[in-house]
């Protein structure tokens, strides 16, 4: 069984970290990407990524000041979004650590496809971004051709699809009483359950229904054997 999950907009650096770091699979194309970015007037790739002038600023000074091989931290480790922080991957023993490095991959507009342990550093691409030309079309079924079957999506849409377009996906939804699905807790949920995997060392799918954090269960009515839904009572 493999994993995947997505990465998140916040980033940090840590510093004085002792862990052997992995190197990302597609660092080549990865450097194939910063080239082009690099290679954008300001107003660019501001257009290309919508958003306010000071993250615009922001991330062009980032990407013009980048190397890939400096100032770098493992994967699981950069990424401080909800997800990650109910995850809390900074308290896994070792064990739980290496069970992710076989069974876990964060999926990432910028260097397509990681281990929780490859070395890399903060950046914002989302794989929506058009630069001018598709992150989808650019990564094509690079990413997909990595990973073997079965797959347990805890990824978003956004990046689950550039998967599901080559490979079925087992997907897990995190809902309410009446069937619909909050962002904010399903990547609490997403990430909970990551831990929850690692914690018990689960190899095998159908053991995900045994999860039962945040107040969500398996709902064994609602789930087929491609869609696993978890329930929990509506909040006041």
């Amino acid at each position: 069984m493999k994993i995947i999950i997505s990465p998140a907009k916040k980033m940090k650096m840590i510093d004085d970290i002792n862990i052997e770091c992995t190197t990302p699979m597609f660092l080549s194309k990865t450097t194939e990407l910063l080239n082009h970015i690099q290679s954008l007037e300001y107003s660019e790739l501001k257009s290309y990524l919508k958003c306010s002038d000071t993250i615009a600023q922001t991330t062009y000074d980032q990407f013009h000041n980048m190397s890939l091989n400096k100032d770098t931290t493992p994967a699981i480790l950069s990424y401080s979004g909800i997800q990650y922080q109910y995850m809390a991957p900074h308290v896994f023993t070792d064990d739980q650590i290496k069970y992710i490095q076989e069974h876990l991959y964060i999926l990432s507009g910028f260097y397509g496809l990681l281990k929780p342990l490859d070395a890399i550093t903060p950046y914002r691409l989302e794989m929506q971004t058009k630069c001018p030309f598709s992150l989808y079309d650019f990564w094509k079924d690079d990413l997909a051709n990595q990973i073997d079957e079965p797959i347990l999506n805890l990824a978003s849409e956004e990046y689950a699809k550039t998967i599901r377009k080559y490979k079925p996906l087992i997907d897990v939804r995190f809902v309410e009483e009446n069937g619909k699905e909050k962002g904010v807790y399903a990547k609490m949920a997403r990430g909970a359950m990551v831990r929850f995997l690692a914690e018990n060392q689960i190899e095998n799918i159908n053991d995900i229904t045994h999860f039962s954090d945040l107040g969500y269960t398996y709902d064994v009515s609602q789930s087929t054997e491609k869609n696993y839904i978890f329930k929990k009572k509506l909040s006041s």
